[in-house]
């Protein structure tokens, strides 16, 4: 039967092998980089959902790069030489051209329906001005040197009502066209502005390789054109190159680093090449299984997975450590087939409690963490197979030696002190109880979303100051609106902006971006024209007054009004959007969802000040199909929630992992869980008597944490005789390489990651020390072996 499986296992590893070749040769798998992946999904409203999907697709594939000098034409040479070299890969980056051509057609759009077109402000002048006012209105437009721009002939816009539209336009970006180019200034600096599309995806390994020295070679062509030229970048493809690299060094960090510390301490061990090649292959095995079932099920890999996969290598080796020691140390006479045997409940247990330990990561909604539980319970499943499948063939009866370290070791076990129920054991769980439930009192809670990454300083202060000097809305919290129609969304959209203009009072924003701004509702259009109508082109009106004022007959305000009358459809939100100027603002319009649609009001230079997130949360109260989102705070509250329910998942498969030990192990299977309690309990108390903030990637080592020990305690308690230190020496192998692989995970800049590292680093160095204080005094005899 052993040589059967053996056979069929080494079938299984070709088909591993020949799969990943498939996958890595052919370049048919790259590692997703993109940290909103890892993001849970608001299943519950499709609409809130594809909105922020919509927001964040819109920016993903756009770079922006701003080039100044104090000088503009100095400027404008760096930004012809950075363009000259941008224009090498248009496969790659796209610049948007700005001419004439451009902004007449920009204009024309809006042209043919001025009189729908009005500010708040001229709407109020309409209802409250005199004819006189508007008749002197139109005279100074007639004749005054500085009446402002003039968009196309008097006839029109007489009274500078479409002008003013316009203008109020134009801030709402400090932008401003200039010698076909792109202009904004600060204090010190006026800087050309080039907006770049991307063309293959933000997160693509290929794109960030190519994208990256392409930047990299216009920034020195302009630095050159123009010797000390300031160039701000920004863009979703930067942060993700800079996180696939540091992703990728991590990578190589804890990947190399368990492997030369699981080489060192098997060599010190066994002094032999073939105990480490026989685990280094249970590993590469589980690593190639795991790799392969979750690109068939999830049909990708995400860069950050890989990153936690290579601390697996830290948990697969245990199995084969606990096989090679116990082989070690058993009677010459006992074949490796019949050791199996003896051994299988034991490493059965041990994997079944690892596996627990990791499910309890996929019960959460995060993608990603989903995808690390499977990537990691498969790799340990694999590298389980390999060591109950090959060990007893490729091991045999007296085929290995201790060294030196392996002596020493062992003899450490009978001066290690063991916890009874005597007035000085209870003594020591009284205080230590005390100290964990002050420790615990004092822990805070840290659940933001921006801990699952870390992105360069430089990133960072390019951003913040891009968004300044743009006045650029955030992407992730704005205001979606819904209706039954689109009129019915641009009505909502305009009751909106009446409370928003409160808020620009009070300085809680800025300012803010609604496509009703450019496409008034139909209802207001009409609301407007009649305005117009009736105030200013009517008999007797402004218009005739004015062709009184100027000398002209009657019919030249006849003509006037005809020209302004003329049948319009009015602006829609299709016919605007196929335009130029509807363009940059595609991105607030979500279209039709279902059997509703829906729009994006975004917010400008947003004041978190004196509770302004707050005061913005409670403006769409009592407002019909409105409602605020705040992507940071919901995925962050997301996360508190449900490191409060892991919490209670780590209690309970307690529970459960000491049910699965309690028919083996019976009175003794609460010595086999105490350790790992124990520990756990005292990594809390570290935490907090240093301030730590709990946050959910605490709990999750912890879950895991169980998995871990629990291995440990089963090893001590399958041979509980300290006469006995095979599993004394396992332990001690298996604790230190996970120290070694989780343990580095405390190296990575991303601070979950980083509590995650910490987390298994104390917590697996504590069960290391105080699983022998547990172990029974008496023997644990393993059933007799059926031969």
């Amino acid at each position: 039967m052993g040589a059967v499986l053996a056979i069929a296992w080494a079938l299984v590893v070709c088909l591993l092998l020949a799969h990943n070749a498939y996958l890595w040769l052919g370049k048919r798998i790259t590692p997703d980089t993109d940290i909103l992946a890892l993001l849970p999904v608001q299943e519950r409203d499709p609409v809130l959902q594809q909105s922020f999907a919509h927001m964040v697709d819109t920016a993903q594939q756009r770079v922006v790069v701003l080039i100044g000098a104090p000088d503009w034409e100095q400027a404008k040479r760096a930004a012809q030489a950075y363009n000259a070299v941008i224009a090498t890969r248009a496969d790659l980056l796209t610049p948007t051209t700005i001419n004439d051509q451009t902004q007449s057609d920009w204009l024309t759009a809006f042209q043919k329906n001025s009189l729908g077109l009005l500010t708040a402000q001229q709407e109020q002048q309409l209802r409250t001005q005199p004819a006189q006012f508007w008749t002197e209105t139109a005279l100074v437009k007639m004749y005054g040197a500085f009446s402002g721009p003039k968009l196309g002939s008097f006839q029109d816009d007489p009274f500078g009502l479409f002008s003013g539209w316009v203008q109020e336009r134009a801030q709402e970006t400090p932008v401003r066209p200039r010698d076909g180019m792109l202009f904004v200034a600060d204090a010190e600096n006026q800087y050309v502005l080039l907006p770049l599309s991307l063309k293959p995806p933000a997160f693509s390994l290929t794109a960030q390789e190519a994208v990256l020295p392409l930047l990299t070679q216009a920034a020195n062509a302009a630095r050159q054109a123009t010797p000390g030229v300031q160039i701000i970048s920004a863009g979703v493809v930067l942060h993700a190159a800079a996180a696939g690299q540091q992703a990728n060094a991590e990578v190589s960090t804890i990947g190399v680093g368990s492997l030369a510390g699981i080489i060192l301490l098997m060599w010190f061990s066994f002094r032999s090449l073939k105990p480490i090649m026989l685990i280094l292959m249970s590993i590469g095995i589980g690593f190639l299984g795991a790799m392969s079932v979750c690109w068939l099920l999830f049909g990708g890999i995400h860069l950050l997975t890989l990153v936690f996969g290579a601390s697996l290598i830290g948990v697969a080796q245990d199995y084969g450590i606990y096989f090679l020691c116990n082989r070690l140390n058993a009677d010459a006479e006992l074949d490796s087939h019949q050791l199996l045997k003896r051994l299988l409940p034991g490493l059965g247990l041990t994997l079944l409690a690892a596996v627990i330990g990791y499910l309890g990561l996929g019960l959460t909604p995060f993608p990603g963490l989903r995808h690390m539980a499977a990537f990691s319970a498969l790799g340990l499943l694999f590298a389980w197979l390999t060591v109950v499948c090959w060990f007893p063939h490729l091991v045999r009866a007296g085929g290995l030696k201790s060294g030196k370290l392996v002596a020493w070791y062992s003899a450490v076990l009978w001066h290690w002190p063991r916890l009874r129920m005597n007035r000085y054991g209870i003594g020591i769980l009284l205080a230590f109880s005390l100290l964990v439930l002050f420790a615990c009192s004092r822990l805070g809670a840290n659940d933001d979303i921006r801990l699952l990454q870390t992105p360069p300083k430089q990133l960072v202060a390019d951003q913040i100051k891009l968004g300044k000097l743009l006045d650029a809305p955030t992407p992730v919290q704005y205001f979606l609106v819904r209706g039954a129609s689109a009129e019915m969304v641009l009505q909502r959209e305009e009751i909106l902006k009446r409370k928003l203009e409160t808020m620009i009072a009070a300085h809680t924003i800025s300012g803010y971006q609604a496509l009703s701004n450019w496409v008034p509702s139909a209802q207001t259009q009409a609301t407007r024209r009649q305005l117009i109508e009736e105030k200013l082109l009517a008999d007797g009106g402004p218009l005739s007054q004015l062709a009184v004022k100027v000398d002209e007959e009657a019919s030249w305000a006849a003509g006037i009004r005809a020209h302004l009358l003329q049948p319009s459809e009015g602006m829609s939100v299709d016919s605007f959007l196929k335009t130029a100027a509807g363009e940059p603002w595609r991105h607030l319009w979500l279209g039709r969802i279902g059997n509703e649609y829906a729009s994006i009001v975004a917010l400008r230079g947003v004041n978190y000040a004196n509770a302004g997130l707050t005061s913005l949360q409670h403006t769409a109260d009592g407002l019909e199909g409105v409602q605020w989102v705040d992507k940071v705070s919901e995925i962050s509250s997301v996360l508190g929630r449900y490191r409060a329910y892991m919490g209670w998942v780590v209690c309970a498969a307690y529970g459960l992992v000491f049910a699965l030990l309690w028919p083996r192990y019976r009175r003794h299977a609460w010595r086999v869980l105490a350790p790992t309690m124990v520990a756990s309990l005292a990594t809390l108390t570290l935490f907090g008597l240093a301030g730590q903030s709990l946050q959910l990637f605490h709990v999750l080592a912890l879950m895991l944490l169980l998995g871990v020990g629990v291995d440990y305690g089963i090893f001590m308690q399958e041979h509980a005789d300290r006469r006995n230190a095979t599993p004394w020496l396992a332990v001690g192998l298996s604790a230190a390489n996970t120290i070694l692989s989780f343990g580095l995970l405390g190296l990575s800049r991303t601070p979950a990651l980083q509590a995650f590292g910490l987390t298994m680093l104390i917590g697996t160095s504590l069960v290391w020390l105080i699983v022998p204080c547990f172990t029974s005094s008496g023997s644990h005899h393993a059933p007799p072996v059926q031969s």
